[in-house]
């Protein structure tokens, strides 16, 4: 075993990319202390990597996350930061990436701006205070409710509402919709600095909005108000039924452009084909605000107040419009839904296709009553027998068609399929990688392939608590199988130039747990010892 360690010794100094990416340097430096707080913290690796998604934050000293865009340029990670409301003090900088032969790696660094402070504990990326949580999907759902009362409620007021019957309902509704969209996009821009920085829903800066309000997001949350705004000073004649073409026109490339805001904020701004899925949601999102608004505009004002003969005509006429949207409904959604999920597997097995299969389920269920109610309709049945029977069918369409806003309001804020089941393939590659602390020393460790026998390597790299390199004189690894009466394995590890990382061997006998323990000794007198658990699958892995 020491014959092979020591060839590897000759090789690997020759050839360091064969390694999994290891922290080089930073600006600004881990452990350094500077003037003001950067726009940009760049780390490099010692081989080229790509980023994992999510899975790299910066928190500030007061613990809030201030991470923008990540990218990586070869063996740079560059992270754009957002001002931090309390700029002085420790900032954390935790990643995960995968180097550039397939291994993932994670690791964190701290630097200061003015004087050093506490150090923020480290977090969940991902995570997101519960007040946001509700507040975000709340938020989604309003806008969604508004466009139906904008587009059903003004395309039947312009082209289907009869002269005699009063327009004063329909109309509040319109307004009402106006309303809606334009609290819920301004909800959309507050509620994404505390989704960003993890804070609670009430904890926002202005430094945290202006960030908001000058991003690709909250200038396209912008633009929508706009068009809102314009739509409101348009919308009143054509409510009224008196409106001249041109202004129509006018209101129906306002309202493509207001409705393509929806998508260039969610999953389809950044998803393969994004012309066609941004499209796709365009299509979809009209759909559903002419057959769900037009369902509420009937159910509450036309099938109470207009006289049977009237809806005898008028009723036809809806009924085809509304088979329409529907159809163009199913079709937008199917092409999303072909891109998104990625896979057949990926609806049952992630949460984005748990769903997306239940919101077809109920979608399925209301396009059956909506069928006998075409029929209803079809058969002129209204006249004779009333809108009693049809007016409780379109009730029980109105009512699910809410709860199918309420889970594309969730679904828009859940990862897609695809994503997930990219993230899977990348970050469950073959291995374990960790970040190990001590009082003395930072230790990362990797373990390749991790399956039973003895064909398992252990690479460790040892850093100042600052992220500094530290060299160390000696290492040893030991492993011990839980709950089994075996002894434990001790193992020494080679040292490797520049001496803070080295390599061993591990023999995994069984399947099971394994606990493993790194004691490296940094001088004559220094010593300490990290412990981690690694898992062995009862079945070899494959390559």
């Amino acid at each position: 075993m020491l014959v092979v360690l020591a060839l590897a010794a000759l090789v690997l100094p020759a050839a360091p990319a064969s390694a999994h990416a290891a922290l080089l340097n930073a600006v600004p430096e881990p452990g350094s202390v500077v003037g003001t707080a950067p726009a940009e913290i760049v780390v490099r690796f010692s081989e080229s990597i790509s980023v994992v998604e999510g899975r790299t934050q910066v928190l500030a000293p007061d613990g809030k996350r201030i991470t923008g865009e990540v990218s990586a340029e070869g063996p740079l990670l560059r992270i754009k930061v957002r001002h931090a409301g309390q700029p002085l003090g420790t900032y954390l900088v935790s990643y995960r990436i995968i180097s550039a032969d397939s291994h993932p790696v994670g690791g964190a660094m701290t630097f200061s701006v003015g004087a050093p402070s506490a150090r923020p504990a480290e977090a969940d990326p991902t995570k997101i205070h519960p007040s946001v949580a509700v507040a975000v999907p709340t938020g989604k759902f309003l806008g969604y409710a508004g466009l139906t009362l904008i587009i059903g409620p003004a395309l039947l007021l312009a082209l289907l509402w009869p002269r005699r019957l009063s327009r004063r309902g329909p109309i509040r509704l319109a307004r009402a919709g106006l309303v809606l969209t334009g609290v819920a996009t301004l909800a959309g821009l507050w509620t994404q600095a505390p989704a960003a920085s993890g804070a609670p829903l009430w904890d926002v800066s202005v430094p945290e909005l202006a960030d908001v309000l000058g991003s690709g997001y909250g200038l396209t949350l912008l633009a929508r108000l706009a068009v809102l705004a314009v739509v409101a000073v348009l919308i009143p004649p054509v409510l009224r039924g008196d409106s001249a073409r041109w202004r129509s026109a006018a209101l129906v490339v306002l309202g493509l452009g207001g409705l393509a805001t929806w998508p260039l904020t969610g999953h389809a701004g950044e998803s393969p084909l994004r012309g066609v899925i941004v499209a796709a949601d365009v299509v979809h999102m009209a759909a559903m605000g002419v057959w769900i608004g037009g369902l509420v505009t009937l159910s509450v004002f036309l099938l109470r107040q207009a006289h049977p003969r009237v809806l005898g005509r008028i009723l036809p006429a809806w009924s085809r419009w509304a088979a329409l949207s529907v159809v163009w409904l199913v079709g937008a959604g199917v092409v999303q839904a072909v891109v998104q999920v990625g896979s057949v597997g990926a609806l049952w097995s992630t949460a984005y296709g748990k769903l997306l299969l239940g919101k077809v389920l109920i979608l399925v269920m209301v396009l059956g009553v909506a069928a006998l109610a075409r029929r209803f309709v079809q058969r002129s049945e209204v006249v004779t027998a009333g809108p009693g029977r049809l007016r409780r069918s379109v009730g029980i369409e109105v009512a699910a068609t809410v709860v199918v806003l309420g889970l594309s309001s969730v679904l828009v804020q859940t990862t897609p399929g695809r994503s997930v089941t990219a993230d899977s393939a990348r970050t469950t590659e073959k291995g374990v990688s960790a970040t190990l602390t001590s009082g003395l020393f930072t230790l990362q460790y990797y373990v390749y392939p991790v399956e039973l026998g003895e064909n398992n390597t252990v690479h460790g790299f040892t850093y100042t608590p600052e992220g500094k390199p530290l060299v160390a004189e000696e290492w040893t690894v030991t492993t011990r199988l839980r709950d089994q009466d075996l002894e434990p394995v001790s193992e020494p590890m080679l040292p490797l130039p520049p001496r803070n990382d080295a390599v061993g061997a591990l023999t995994f006998p069984l399947p099971g747990t394994y606990d493993i323990t790194f004691t490296v000794r940094t001088t004559d007198i220094d010593q300490a010892t990290v412990r981690t658990t690694i898992t062995v699958p009862q079945v070899r892995s494959r390559p």
